[in-house]
C-alpha cells in the first residue's frame, strides 16, 4: 500500500506540473477531474504540494477546499491500516 501511495503522489505531483506548464503556454489543459481525481486516488500530498510548489490552482476555492480535506482523509486511512 505504501508503494502505491508513494507512486500516486509522484503522478500527482507531476499532473500539477505538466497542467502548469501548459496553461503558461496556452495549451490544451489536463481537465480539474483528474487533478482532483489523482488526489482522491492517493495522490493528495504529492497535489498539495504541486500547488503550492508551481503556484498552481492555489487561489481556486475547489482545489483549496478538496486537497487538504483528502490529504486528512489519506491520513486517517494510512493510520488506520498500517
Amino acid at each position: 500500500m505504501l508503494y502505491y501511495f508513494f507512486v500516486m503522489n509522484i503522478v500527482s505531483f507531476f499532473l500539477f506540473g505538466v497542467d502548469k506548464q501548459k496553461s503558461k503556454k496556452k495549451e490544451y489543459r489536463i481537465p480539474e477531474r483528474y487533478l482532483l481525481g489523482s488526489a482522491w486516488i492517493g495522490g493528495s500530498f504529492g497535489a498539495l504540494f504541486a500547488m503550492f510548489y508551481f503556484h498552481h490552482k492555489n487561489r481556486k476555492g475547489k482545489f483549496l477546499l478538496v486537497i487538504p480535506l483528502t490529504c486528512i482523509l489519506w491520513t486517517f486511512l494510512l493510520w488506520l491500516f498500517k
